[in-house]
C-alpha cells in the first residue's frame, strides 16, 4: 500500500517542489494551497508527468478549511500517513515599526497554522497507531536574527511545540515528529520576505533603526543575487532532505538542510545535533 502525504502551501517554492518529488517517489500527494487560482503550474506538471497528486483548498489560518481538507483525505483513503506543514511566510522588520495586524499575521501563518493542521490530523494518526508529522521551521527557530524577532519567535514556538509532542505522543501511538531547518532559500519565499519588509511607500525602515536595517537588507539581497550556494538552497534541494527524513526508519527530531545552516546553529546543536537525546531526557524526567 502506497503511503499518502498531505502538504500545505504547495502553490510555489518548497511546497511545490516537495509535492512533485513525493509524487515521483510513489506517494499519493494531497497538495493543498490557500488560493486555488495559483494551482495552474502544479496542475500542468500533474498532467505532463501523470503524477498521483490531488490539489485541495486549505488555508492554515481557517479551521473550517483545514477540517474540510482533512475530512476529504480521510473519506478517500481512510488515513493520513504523513503531514508536511510547509505553509509559512518570511518577515523582517523592527518590532517598533510593526503593526499589530502584522504581528498577528506572522504568528498565525507561521505558528498557529501548524497547530491547527496538526490538531486536525493527529486524531487520525493516533487511531491508526502511526504517522509522521514534519514541520518546516528554519535556522531562525534555533538562532535569533536581526529584524527577524517576530518570525524567529514563531519558529522557536514551532520547535518547542514539536519537541513537546514528541516527548509523549511518539512512543505510545507510533507517531513520529521531525523539524526541517533550512537556512536561506532561493525561492519565492525570500522575495515575499523582502516585500513584507518595506514600508507602504516602498522605502526601507525609517528612524533610528534605518542604517542598521539598510545594512541588513543589502546583505540579504546580495547573498540571494550572488547565488551563494553555502547559504541559499533551492526548494528542490531542501525537498530531497525532507524525502530522506520521511523515508527514514528512525527519523531525526530536527535536521539542518545545509552545511551553512549547520555551522550557523552549531553552538546551539553540538551537544545533540538531531534532538533525539533531549527528547529521551525529557521523557525520562517527566514520564
Amino acid at each position: 500500500m502506497n503511503k499518502n502525504i498531505l502538504i500545505t502551501g504547495t502553490s510555489t517554492g518548497l511546497g511545490f517542489d516537495s509535492a512533485l518529488l513525493f509524487a515521483r517517489e510513489g506517494f499519493k500527494v494531497y497538495a493543498t494551497m490557500r488560493n486555488l487560482a495559483k494551482a495552474d503550474a502544479l496542475q500542468q506538471k500533474i498532467v505532463e508527468e501523470d503524477l498521483p497528486i490531488e490539489i485541495l483548498a486549505l488555508d492554515v489560518t481557517d479551521n473550517k478549511s483545514i477540517q474540510e481538507a482533512v475530512d476529504n483525505v480521510i473519506r478517500k483513503d481512510g488515513r493520513i500517513d504523513l503531514l508536511l506543514n510547509n505553509a509559512g511566510a518570511g518577515f523582517a522588520k523592527t518590532l517598533e515599526q510593526t503593526t499589530q495586524a502584522e504581528i498577528d499575521w506572522v504568528t498565525d501563518v507561521n505558528y498557529t497554522g501548524i497547530i491547527r493542521t496538526t490538531k486536525a490530523v493527529l486524531p487520525h494518526m493516533r487511531n491508526a497507531k502511526g504517522g509522521h508529522i514534519i514541520n518546516i521551521t528554519s535556522i531562525g527557530g534555533l538562532v535569533g536574527q536581526p529584524f527577524n524577532e517576530l518570525y524567529c519567535g514563531a519558529k522557536f514556538a514551532v520547535e518547542g511545540f514539536t519537541e513537546a509532542l514528541a516527548a509523549y505522543v511518539s512512543e505510545p501511538f507510533g507517531i513520529k515528529f521531525s523539524l526541517i531547518e533550512p537556512g536561506g532559500m532561493s525561492t519565492e519565499f525570500m522575495d515575499n520576505a523582502v516585500s513584507k519588509s518595506v514600508n507602504d511607500d516602498g522605502k526601507m525602515a525609517t528612524g533610528d533603526y534605518a542604517p542598521i536595517f539598510q545594512k541588513y537588507m543589502i546583505k540579504a539581497q546580495n547573498r540571494a543575487k550572488s547565488g551563494e550556494v553555502s547559504s541559499y538552497q533551492t526548494g528542490s534541494e531542501v525537498a530531497q532532505i525532507i524525502l530522506g527524513v520521511a523515508m527514514a526508519k528512525n527519523p531525526p527530531l530536527r535536521i539542518r538542510t545545509s552545511q551553512w545552516a549547520e555551522k550557523m546553529c552549531h553552538l546551539k546543536t553540538q551537544a545533540d545535533p538531531d534532538g533525539t537525546k533531549l527528547v529521551e531526557q525529557v521523557k525520562n524526567y517527566f514520564l
